[in-house]
């Protein structure tokens, strides 16, 4: 499975919405797992995204389905980015024999 960081930003439809109901957060999450991807940690934070998402899936098509179909939603703003582990970026940089 790949790694992607997913920042999100809800809008001012998400933000009514997790006033009023705090738990659709880990409702939301079942969601996510149920479409195939893993969320590997998940952190509230402040600055221009409201989360980040550290998660696994096993493509990039996996990843931009899921992205559609949250952000259809209309209440979040996501950005991924895929990531890729030091040793195995350290690994690419070395010349090939």
């Amino acid at each position: 499975m790949a790694t992607y960081i997913m920042l999100s930003s809800v809008t001012d439809d998400g933000s009514k919405t997790l006033k009023e109901n705090p738990s659709r957060l880990k409702e939301v999450n079942k969601e996510i797992e149920g479409m195939g991807v893993k969320i590997v940690s998940q952190y509230a934070t402040l600055g221009p995204y409201d989360f980040v998402n550290i998660i696994e899936a096993p493509d990039n098509e996996t990843v931009a389905r899921l992205s559609v179909e949250l952000g259809a939603r209309g209440s979040v703003r996501l950005l991924t980015l895929p990531a890729i582990p030091i040793d195995r970026f350290i690994s690419s940089l070395q010349p090939k024999r």
